[in-house]
Order: structure tokens, then C-alpha cells, then sequence
């Protein structure tokens, strides 16, 4: 496992539509450890491919419940409203607040090809779509209806 380089905002790939995966090898699987292990190491809780100049359709996802692996995600089910407070990996030092679903559901595939399906509230929820919404070159800054000060977060 290796930690990389979290590309940042500016950095043209992060505007870009990523590939559907098609591949379920030893070279996702070293993506998928990479990712877990870059999102750890910079505290965050979650990551998408293209975060780390990878234009794959993969995610990685803890909010404290234990790592989630998604490829090729897909939220098929979004119900409710929760307005919160985004920040982003590839956005240092900036927050913004986003209205996000309270609930959804996502399909996907795990790192050996198996469909999997996964329900989120809240948090959970909230990160499926940030990450989700990375795949498809689109940054929370995109929706926050304002952003703000991290001293107005505490």
C-alpha cells in the first residue's frame, strides 16, 4: 500500500467524468488499498479515484464505521432533505454548506465484481453523494448554497 498525491482544486481532472470500471484485478484492488490508506493518513472520510488523478468510477468511504468500497456507484434510491456543512480533501481550508439527501441507496460493485447495495442516513448519505458527485467531475463548492467560515463550524 502507498499513500498519494491528493490532486487539488485548479488540477483539470477533478472537472472530468470518470471511466466505468471493467477490470476487477490485483490493479483495483492496489487502487482501492492506496485510496483507504490516503484517506486515513489525511483524516478524511472519504475519497474518490479522480482525488487522486485516477479517472475510475471507484470510492472509499469511512465515517466511523468501518471502510466502504464502492465501484462503479450509482445512488438509485434519495429521499429527504438535510442542510450540512462540506469540506473536501481536494478543497483545503474551505467549507461550504450543502442540502443533501437524508437517505439513500446506492449500488455498486465491490473490488471482486459483486453487486452490492447500501443504504446511508445522514453522514453516510452525505458522503456517498459528495464522492458520488466527484465521479462526475463535480465539487461541493458546485451546490453549497453558501460557503463559510471553519470558525463558524465549531
Amino acid at each position: 500500500m502507498a499513500i498519494r498525491n491528493i490532486v487539488k482544486e485548479g488540477d483539470e481532472i477533478l472537472r472530468k467524468k470518470s471511466r466505468v470500471v471493467v477490470k476487477f484485478d490485483e490493479r483495483l484492488h492496489t487502487l482501492l488499498d492506496d485510496m483507504a490508506q490516503t484517506m486515513y493518513e489525511a483524516h478524511g472520510v472519504g475519497l474518490a479515484a479522480p482525488q487522486v488523478g485516477i479517472l475510475k468510477r471507484v470510492v472509499v468511504i469511512d465515517v466511523g464505521d468501518g471502510l466502504i468500497e464502492l465501484v462503479n456507484p450509482v445512488i438509485v434510491e434519495a429521499k429527504g432533505k438535510n442542510e450540512g456543512s462540506e469540506g473536501c480533501l481536494s478543497v483545503p481550508g474551505e467549507w461550504g454548506i450543502v442540502v443533501r439527501p437524508s437517505k439513500v441507496k446506492v449500488k455498486a460493485q465491490n473490488r471482486y465484481g459483486e453487486e452490492i447495495i447500501l443504504k446511508g442516513t445522514d453522514l453516510l448519505a452525505r458522503a456517498f453523494c459528495h464522492e458520488i458527485d466527484h465521479l462526475e467531475g463535480i465539487l461541493f463548492k458546485d451546490l453549497a448554497i453558501r460557503m463559510v467560515d471553519p470558525s463558524e463550524l465549531e
